[in-house]
C-alpha cells in the first residue's frame, strides 16, 4: 500500500501557510509518524527543505507520479522538534486552529535573526616555530607581521576588533600570514544575552574580584541562594523528596499548594538541580514579565550561567537567541512567562509552573490555550515531571488533585517560620454613612501613617480587573446582576447594562434597587489619581507608582522593582504585577483598594480571581522579620471569597465556590466552549453569528450540550470591528470537542463566513 504524507513547509513565510503532499518512500513506511521532521525537495529546483509532517494518508490528493518523496527523516531534531510538532498538533486538534498557527506558536525560533558572529586570530604553530618566524619579520622589517605575531605568542586568539584595533593590523598582513598555516582567522557565534543577565554576569565578576558575593545588592539573598548554603525545612524537603523518589517510574504530575512565603521557589530549584544531575533540563513559567527580575537572580545564584529567560519585551533577535541555545545544550534552565513552555529542550525533565492560578497563562491569540493544560500533553510527550505551584490553586488544578489527576503536595507554614500577616476588612459603606468619601479608610490611613513614621514600606494595590464590570451601590454594596445567568450586568455607553453570556439588557439604574440610594454606579480611581492623593496625604513619602504606563520601557518593570527593593521608595502604588510572587522583606502593610472591582465582573471566574487577588496581596506583607498587616477595602465584606481571603483560608472556599460551579455547569465539574466571531460589518455579523447559533442548537442535542447566546463580548467593538460570542456547556470534553469539530465544518462550507473571523476558546 503506497502512503502520503502532509507536510508544512518553511511555516515562517505566509505565501507557503498551507500543506504539501510527498509520496512516502517505502523504507520509511513502518517508522515515519506526524510530528516527525523531514527533508523534502521543494520548489522548481527541488531545494531540500525541511518539513513538519502533519498526516500520514494512504490517498493520494492527486495524481501520484506527479507527487514528490520524501528524502528522510532529520534524526538530529527527532527528539525536541518532532516532539514540539506533534503537540501543536494536538493544539490544533484541541483548540480549535490551524495547523499553522498552531505550529506558528510551538517553534517561534523558526522565525530566524541573523546570528550575530564573533572573529578571532589563532596562532596555528607551536611556540618554538612561531618564535623563528618572527625572528624572520624582524629581519626583513616586517614590523607589522612581528607587532601581530608577538601579540599572539603573548596572547594565542585575539579578537579581531583588538587586530585592527589597538594593534592596527589589516588583512593584507595576516591574510598571508593565514595562507602559509601559521595563523587563522576563526569564526564563531555569539549569543545576544538579555539585559539582566548581561547586568548579573558582571555584577558576579565585580563581586567575585573583591572577594564577596552579592550580585543582587543583597549579602542576605546571596547567601540563601548559593549552590552551597541551602537548607530547606521539613515540609519543603518533603515535597522535594516526593517527586524525586519516584522521577525514573515516569513523568509525574504534581500540584505543590503552599501558603503566601512557604518557600515554593526553594523547592522548585531542588526539583531543578535533581533534574539537572539526571543530565536533563528544566522549564519554569512564571506568570508576569515583572516577576522575571527577582526569580532571575534567584536562579542565577543558584546555577549561574546554565538558565536563560524569554520574554516578550525581548528582541526578536535575543528570543531566536535563546531557543538556539536552548537546542544546542548551551543551558538548562529557561525562564519566562507561557512562550517559554516552549523552549526545544531536547531532554526536558521537568516542568514547573509558578503561580498556576494566574489568568496570564491563557493565551488571547489563536490558539487560545492554556499554558497548564498545554505543559500537562508536553510533559506526557517528554516523559517529564509537571509541578504547578500556587498558594491559591486554580479550582481546575485543585479539583484535578481531588480527583487523581495530580498528587497533592503541601506547604503549610512560612519558610521563615513567621506568621500570616494580620487582616483587617473594612467595610465601606460605614466609611461612606460617617462622612468618609476619600478612597483611603481612615484604618488604612492610620496604618499606612504608623509604617512611614517607622520607616518600613508598604505597597497599596488597586484591584483594577474588570474595570469596565459592574454597577453597585455604595451605600448598601448591592450589585446589579442579570436574572438569567448569576454574572453582574456590565454599563455600556447610552445607558444600557448587559449581560455578556445570553444579551439580555435593560437600562441603568439612578438608584440602588435594594435601598434607594443615589450613590450608585461605578468606579471610576485609577493608579495615578491614587498617587496624587497618597502624595497630598503624605508629602514627605517617597512613591513608586507600577502599571502599564510607567512600565512601557523595555526594563521598566525590573528597574521599578530593583528601586523598591533597594529602600528607594517608602511606598509601592500598583495593580495586579505588584501583588505576583514578589518578595520584598521591608513591606509591613498592603493596602487592598476596592477589592469588589474584580468581584462582580461579567465572569463566572469572579469569585476565584477576587479570593486568588486578595490572598496574593495580602502574602506581600510580613514576608522579613517583621509582622506584616492589610487592610482590605470591601463594599461586601460579607462575601465568601473575602471572608476566606481575609482568613487565609483555601479548603472553605474551594468547597463553597465548587458548589457554585457544579450547580450551574461550570468547569471544573463541566466544561464551557466559546466561540468569538468578529467582522468589520455589524450586519453580515449578527446574520452570521444568528445562523451559527441556530446550527450549533440543532446539533446540541447530539452531544447533549446546552447553548448560551449569541451576545456581544464584554468589549463589544475594538478597532472599528465588532464582536459577538456564543457560548456550550458540556461536561464531557471529548463530547464538546465533537461540537467544535462540527462548528468548524460548518464554517468551512458556508461562503456567509468568508470575511468573519472565527476563534474557539476552551474552558
Amino acid at each position: 500500500m503506497n502512503l502520503y504524507a502532509d507536510i508544512i513547509i518553511d511555516i515562517a513565510h505566509s505565501r507557503l501557510d498551507q500543506t504539501f503532499q510527498y509520496r512516502v518512500p517505502g523504507e520509511l513506511a513502518e517508522t515515519l509518524e506526524p510530528g516527525n521532521v523531514v527533508l523534502v525537495p521543494f520548489g522548481r529546483g527541488d531545494h531540500p527543505k525541511k518539513g513538519y509532517v502533519l498526516r500520514i494518508t494512504d490517498h493520494a490528493a492527486c495524481a501520484p507520479e506527479k507527487l514528490k518523496t520524501i528524502l528522510q527523516v532529520e534524526t538530529s531534531l527527532a527528539g525536541a522538534e518532532s516532539k514540539l510538532t506533534a503537540l501543536a498538533l494536538w493544539m490544533r486538534d484541541y483548540y480549535g486552529s490551524t495547523a499553522v498557527q498552531a505550529l506558528r506558536t510551538v517553534l517561534p525560533f523558526r522565525e530566524q535573526a541573523a546570528p550575530k558572529k564573533k572573529r578571532k586570530l589563532v596562532l596555528r604553530l607551536p611556540a618554538g616555530e612561531a618564535q623563528e618566524v618572527l625572528a624572520r619579520c624582524r629581519q626583513k622589517h616586517q614590523t607589522a607581521r612581528a607587532r601581530l605575531l608577538e601579540a599572539l605568542l603573548a596572547e594565542p586568539a585575539l579578537p579581531m576588533e583588538i587586530v585592527t584595533g589597538s594593534l592596527k593590523i589589516t588583512p593584507s598582513v595576516w591574510k598571508p600570514l593565514a595562507e602559509q598555516g601559521i595563523v587563522a582567522c576563526e569564526t564563531e557565534q555569539i549569543y545576544r544575552t538579555p539585559a539582566v543577565l548581561r547586568q548579573l554576569q558582571e555584577e558576579s565578576r565585580r563581586s567575585a574580584a573583591v572577594g564577596r558575593q552579592d550580585a543582587d545588592g543583597s549579602k542576605a539573598a546571596a547567601d540563601e541562594h548559593n549552590a552551597g548554603g541551602f537548607r530547606l525545612n521539613a515540609a519543603q524537603q518533603a515535597a522535594v523528596d516526593a517527586v524525586c523518589s519516584r522521577w525514573e517510574s515516569g513523568g509525574g504530575r504534581y500540584l505543590l499548594h503552599g501558603v503566601t512565603g512557604s518557600g515554593k521557589t526553594a523547592v522548585y530549584m531542588e526539583l531543578i538541580a535533581c533534574a539537572l544531575k539526571r543530565g536533563q533540563q528544566a522549564i519554569l513559567l512564571i506568570p508576569e514579565i515583572s516577576l522575571t527580575y527577582q526569580n532571575v537572580i534567584r536562579f542565577y545564584h543558584r546555577f549561574g550561567d546554565r538558565i536563560s529567560i524569554l520574554h516578550s519585551r525581548l528582541s526578536q533577535a535575543e528570543r531566536y537567541d535563546q531557543f538556539e541555545r536552548a537546542r544546542d545544550g548551551d543551558i538548562d534552565v529557561m525562564i519566562g512567562p507561557r512562550s517559554a513552555l516552549f523552549a526545544p529542550f531536547p531532554r526536558l525533565g521537568i516542568i514547573i509552573i509558578d503561580e498556576e492560578h494566574e489568568p496570564s497563562y491563557k493565551s488571547e491569540t489563536v490558539p487560545r490555550y492554556h499554558a497548564r493544560e498545554v505543559a500537562r500533553k508536553r510533559a506526557e510527550l517528554e516523559g517529564a515531571q509537571l509541578v504547578l505551584g500556587s498558594a491559591t490553586p486554580s479550582l481546575e488544578a485543585y479539583y484535578g488533585a481531588q480527583t487523581g489527576l495530580y498528587e497533592l503536595l503541601r506547604l503549610p507554614d512560612r519558610a521563615t517560620g513567621g506568621q500570616l500577616p494580620t487582616v483587617y476588612t473594612v467595610d465601606l459603606r460605614a466609611e461612606l454613612k460617617e462622612g468618609n468619601h476619600s478612597i483611603l479608610s481612615r484604618t488604612l490611613y492610620e496604618k499606612l501613617s504608623g509604617v512611614l513614621a517607622e520607616k518600613k514600606q508598604a505597597m497599596l494595590f488597586l484591584n483594577r480587573r474588570g474595570y469596565m464590570g459592574f454597577v453597585s451601590c455604595r451605600s448598601c454594596g448591592a450589585v446589579l446582576k442579570c436574572p438569567h445567568c448569576d454574572v453582574s450586568l456590565s454599563l455600556h455607553r447610552g445607558g444600557r447594562m448587559v449581560c455578556h453570556y445570553c444579551g439580555y439588557e435593560e437600562q441603568a439604574a439612578k438608584h440602588c434597587p435594594v435601598c434607594g440610594s443615589p450613590y450608585i454606579g461605578g468606579f471610576r480611581a485609577g493608579t495615578q489619581q491614587i498617587e496624587e492623593v497618597v502624595k497630598g496625604m503624605f508629602p514627605e513619602a517617597r512613591i513608586l507608582r507600577m502599571d502599564a504606563d510607567t512600565t512601557r520601557g523595555k526594563d521598566g518593570h525590573a528597574e521599578i522593582l530593583r528601586a523598591f527593593g533597594s529602600h528607594e521608595a517608602d511606598i509601592l502604588i500598583g495593580t495586579q504585577m505588584i501583588v505576583k510572587g514578589h518578595d520584598f522583606p521591608g513591606v509591613t502593610l498592603v493596602g487592598i483598594l476596592a477589592a469588589d472591582l474584580s468581584l462582580h465582573v461579567s465572569d463566572y471566574r469572579a469569585a476565584e480571581r477576587t479570593y486568588q487577588l486578595l490572598t496574593q496581596a495580602a502574602g506581600r506583607a510580613g514576608r522579613g522579620r517583621e509582622p506584616g498587616e492589610v487592610v482590605i477595602q470591601t463594599y461586601d465584606p460579607e462575601h465568601y471569597a473575602v471572608v476566606c481571603a481575609a482568613r487565609q483560608e483555601y479548603e472553605p472556599f474551594y468547597e463553597q465556590e465548587l458548589a457554585y460551579r457544579r450547580l450551574s455547569g461550570y468547569p471544573p465539574t463541566g466544561n464551557l466552549l466559546a466561540v468569538h466571531l468578529a467582522a468589520p460589518d455589524e450586519e453580515k455579523l449578527a446574520v452570521a453569528v444568528d445562523y451559527l447559533a441556530r446550527f450549533i442548537r440543532q446539533i446540541a442535542g447530539k452531544y447533549q450540550a446546552l447553548v448560551i447566546g449569541p451576545a456581544d463580548e464584554p468589549i463589544a467593538k475594538i478597532n472599528d470591528v465588532y464582536r459577538k460570542a456564543v457560548y456550550v456547556k458540556q461536561a464531557d470534553t471529548r463530547r464538546l470537542i465533537g461540537v467544535k469539530n462540527m462548528v468548524e465544518q460548518y464554517i468551512e462550507i458556508n461562503s456567509g463566513f468568508s470575511d468573519i473571523r472565527v476563534q474557539f476558546e476552551m474552558n
